[in-house]
């Protein structure tokens, strides 16, 4: 059964309408990151990434941790996903278009040879539409529902349909 999502707030949708700061809810989904680690990841300022987990924190989609001490003994204050996106029907415009932008950038630092993709154009009526989406939602829920492996590897999925002309 596909998991019944509410509709995101206002300021939840507007959190998600940004390619990097799902990147970041991402990079964070099974290990705490501090803001330093995650503006290196990303190739970004600490302010500027800084910016985006505030923001990430403040609508709930990342919790802070106890801090630690850095390298330098400096006081560090690592990050983890809440998870709250998956629970949320977010499709609007800008954070349609956040989630594609967040994924072209994963792929374009993967390897090709470690990309695996298909295409597959199928004709089928509304209601099989409908089927096949939720289908394939309910996978997805299966697999998200698995308690975290140690050591297990990470992967991820992209999935779109869109109108095949």
């Amino acid at each position: 059964m596909a998991t019944q999502r509410r509709r995101a707030t206002e300021a939840e949708a507007n959190a998600l309408a940004s390619g990097i700061r799902l990147r970041i809810i991402r990079l964070t989904f099974s290990r705490a990151m501090t803001n330093k680690e995650l503006a290196e990841r990303l190739g970004r300022d600490p302010a500027t990434t800084l910016h985006h987990v505030r923001k990430l924190v403040e609508t709930g989609f990342l919790a802070a941790q106890p801090a630690r001490r850095g390298t330098r003994g400096a006081k560090e204050i690592p990050y983890l996903s809440t998870g709250l996106s998956w629970h949320l029907d977010s499709h609007s415009q800008g954070v349609d278009e956040a989630v594609l932008e967040a994924y072209l950038a994963e792929v374009a630092e993967t390897d090709v040879g470690e990309l695996k993709q298909t295409r597959l154009v199928v004709q089928v009526s509304p209601d099989a539409r409908d089927e096949f989406e939720r289908r394939l939602e309910e996978l997805l829920e299966e697999f998200r529902k698995r308690p975290l492996e140690p050591g297990a590897e990470r992967t991820a999925i992209y999935f779109a349909t869109y109108p095949s002309v």
